[in-house]
This record gives C-alpha cells, structure tokens and sequence, in this order.
C-alpha cells in the first residue's frame, strides 16, 4: 500500500479536529465579545472620536452588569 494513501484518514481526521477546534474559538469570541485592549507596551485602541476605549465605557459591559443584577 502507498505511504500516501495510508496517511489520508489520519490527516483528514487531524484537518476535522482542528477545524472543529477554531470553530469553537470563533464561536466563544463571538458571543462573549471581549472590550478592545491595547497590548502590553502597545498603543490604547482610540475610539472613532478620538477618546481612548477602555472596558470601563463599554456600554456592553455596563448592559451585561445591569442584567447580571
């Protein structure tokens, strides 16, 4: 038998799990959707006015403490 061939199923089962692995990475970042943050030593992501985002002004923060009441 091929060297190739025998390897297939193992690397399409390898590709699956990897694939089923981002998908649950993309999923949890799409609902738990974290505040911007600058990286360490990295500017402060500014807002579309100019002011600096932090979690402290994330109206999602302040609606997810509201409910969490």
């Amino acid at each position: 038998m091929d060297t190739a061939t025998s390897l297939l199923p193992v690397f399409l089962v390898v590709l699956a799990l990897l694939g089923i692995g981002v998908l649950a990475m993309a999923v949890g970042v799409i609902f738990k959707r974290p505040c911007l943050r600058g990286s360490c030593g990295g500017s402060t992501p500014l807002g579309p006015d100019g002011q600096a985002l932090s979690c402290a002004i994330c109206p999602r923060r302040k609606a997810a403490q509201d409910t969490q009441r």
